[in-house]
């Protein structure tokens, strides 16, 4: 495991964006820290610096869909904390209704911030990473992406199915150039966040059991992994497997 010690996380200001900068900050991290509510990472950054006065914070509001802004705003951060060790691909959106409905906007929404608003981050951080040939860039993708979903998941998961295939194809170009930049597609299970308040699964994991197997799959850098393991390991592989009635069961 490679100890990175500068991390950007988009998507900081809740959820598990927020959940991982915590555990990052009390590992002793730098961090930056995007999202589009600066007024959530004002408050943030305050208390992290409060409990942890040995390390720094930067923050900056942003949106991901704005390719300009994406571009700007990693730079900043860069040279600001002296260079980005692991960029965290977090910024997401779960809005969505069953195609056909008359919530077009809502699907059309969330595709240009998971789809458009990831390939603008894959682009800035690449850039940057490239310059030092060294880093880690973290995918966060979803085990909706693993087969199609039906009703107000349709859309979020065709947009993770195309954030696990990005991340997939830049691994497999670094890996076949023998690049030192680490690339990892994290696919969380059901975790109890706001993004998740509207599914009722015997499958969900509590928010801190949820970000802690998070942080630490991470940290291990690998090339693909769905969280936590238990019970998705098992339960991942049947999804793409199992006939569609069998497998909905599970999601």
């Amino acid at each position: 495991m490679t100890d990175r010690k500068t991390i950007l996380i988009t998507g900081a200001s809740s959820g598990l964006g927020e959940g991982m900068a915590r555990r990052w900050a009390a590992q002793g991290r730098n961090l930056a820290l995007c999202a589009r509510r600066l007024d959530r990472l004002e408050e943030l950054r305050s208390e992290l610096l409060a409990a942890h006065p040995s390390i720094t914070v930067a923050v900056r509001e942003l949106d991901v869909a704005d390719a300009d802004a994406v571009e700007r705003v990693f730079g900043e951060l860069d040279a600001e904390l002296g260079g980005i060790d692991r960029f965290v691909l977090n910024a997401g959106l779960g809005k969505g209704a069953s195609i056909g409905t008359g919530k077009a906007h809502a699907n059309r929404e969330t595709a240009m911030v998971n789809v458009v608003g990831t390939l603008n981050q894959a682009e800035a951080a690449m850039e940057l990473l490239f310059t030092r040939s060294v880093g880690h860039l973290v995918f966060i993708s979803s085990v909706s992406s693993l087969r199609g979903m039906p009703k107000a998941q349709n859309t979020y998961g065709a947009t993770k199915a195309f954030v696990s295939a990005l991340a997939q194809g830049l691994y497999a170009e670094l890996d076949s150039a023998g690049s030192r930049i680490k690339v990892t597609d994290i696919l969380p299970g059901y975790i109890r966040t706001d993004i998740n308040r509207s599914v009722k699964t015997a499958l969900m994991t509590e928010f801190d059991e949820g970000v802690d197997a998070l942080v630490k799959t991470i940290d291990a850098e690998p090339t693909r992994a769905l969280v936590p393991a238990k019970p998705w390991k098992a339960i991942g592989p049947l999804l793409t497997l199992l006939p569609e009635k069998v497998s909905r069961r599970f999601v």
